[in-house]
């Protein structure tokens, strides 16, 4: 099988970028449909109109519903038909950009992404993770193609909530260890091929960016400010991490990811917090070394991410809720079987527990 590396068109971070949205859109259609929060809108929709002016594209906006589920996409889909669109542009965060991603596919137009938040890997990937209606995991859907261009507005990623940026990190974190089973177990990637060295050198890199300036960007944004360090962690949690995890592949964090989402009461976790829990249970599962389980999660403890169960917002733990994680994650069409040994439901379930008891182990609880 070949080796295979996929990334977006165009790739553009800086501040006050979204100003010139309308500009860059003009490259790929003349009607383009903008989905975006009615609390994004409120925030910034003059400044997004303001960038249209004398470019010539015409443009509307349609409000998300919340999920990336199939009748979101569907509804999408009949907008753009009804409006005559020809492009789509997804502006906020993952589950925006992946509903924009699908219904573009199915439409067969452009799709530009611009994140107002640095929370996930999503925005430069082939990829949509498609969600029911109520927020359960139900299928990857992947996508022939990356988006033609990602922007990133470092001003307004950098005025967000200082936790959505620390759950990119946790989406982040979990890459070079995932990239580091696939190449063990020779799996194929999300990319539909083996990793290129490419691929595992920006996974790697991925992985150095979050330990060496991670802190410091915590320390930053929460100052207000958007620094060096800022930057630096929202391309590792954007560019490298989406390239990372796409063409070297996915394994056992997102896997227990997917399981989480069956608890209800993970719901307002947001997905880099749920990633992060999975990327220790991941280890768990490898036995890596107790030096390396430590760096990691005294790392997350430090940033800001959840290393126990309870702090994932599960008060009640029973071997049924979590054995019911461990066989979602176990599912026959997810990740879990990229790791370079057999993995079965019960050795999930002991991972997970024995993460949550190692989670609070270094909490000193």
């Amino acid at each position: 099988m070949a080796k295979i590396l996929i990334s977006p068109s165009k790739y553009v971070q800086g501040a006050g970028e979204m100003k010139k949205l309308g500009s860059y859109a003009a490259s790929y259609g003349k009607n383009a449909l903008i989905l975006i929060s009615a609390g994004g809108y409120k925030r910034i929709g003059t400044e997004i109109e303001e960038s249209f002016k004398d470019t010539g594209v015409s443009f509307a906006f349609d409000y998300f519903n919340g999920e990336c589920s199939k009748n979101e996409i569907n509804r999408i889909m009949k907008i753009m038909e009804e409006k005559g669109c020809d492009m789509i542009i997804g502006i906020g965060g993952g589950k925006i950009f992946d509903t924009a991603k699908a219904a573009a596919y199915y439409q067969k137009t452009p799709v530009v992404i611009c994140p107002t938040i640095a929370s996930t890997d999503a925005p430069c990937s082939a990829l949509s993770v498609i969600y029911t209606d109520e927020g359960v995991f139900e299928e990857y859907l992947f996508l022939p193609a990356n988006p033609n261009l990602v922007l990133m507005d470092t001003e307004i990623i950098a005025a967000s909530p200082v936790r959505l940026t620390v759950a990119g990190i946790g989406d982040a974190l979990a890459t070079y260890f995932e990239a580091r089973a696939c190449k063990n177990s020779d799996a194929t990637s999300c990319a539909g091929g083996k990793s290129t060295e490419a691929a595992m050198a920006l996974a790697k890199l991925c992985f150095d960016t979050l330990m060496e300036e991670g802190i410091k960007a915590k320390c930053a944004l929460e100052a207000g400010v958007c620094t060096p360090a800022v930057e630096k962690i929202i391309e590792a949690n954007t560019l490298l991490s989406g390239i990372g995890f796409e063409s070297a592949g996915l394994a056992g964090a997102h896997a227990i990811h997917n399981g989480l989402t069956v608890l209800e009461e993970c719901h307002h976790m947001y997905h880099g917090e749920k990633v992060a829990f999975g990327t220790i249970a991941q280890l768990v599962l490898e036995d890596v070394s107790a030096e390396e389980l430590e760096d990691i999660i005294s790392f997350c403890i430090e940033v800001g991410l959840p290393v126990t169960l309870g702090e994932l917002g599960v008060k009640e733990i029973t071997k049924e809720k979590i054995m019911a994680v461990a066989e979602a994650a176990c599912a026959e069409n997810d990740t879990l079987h990229n790791m370079p040994f057999e993995v079965t439901p019960e050795k999930v379930y002991a991972a997970i527990m024995a993460a949550d008891a190692y989670g609070h182990y270094f909490l000193g609880e």
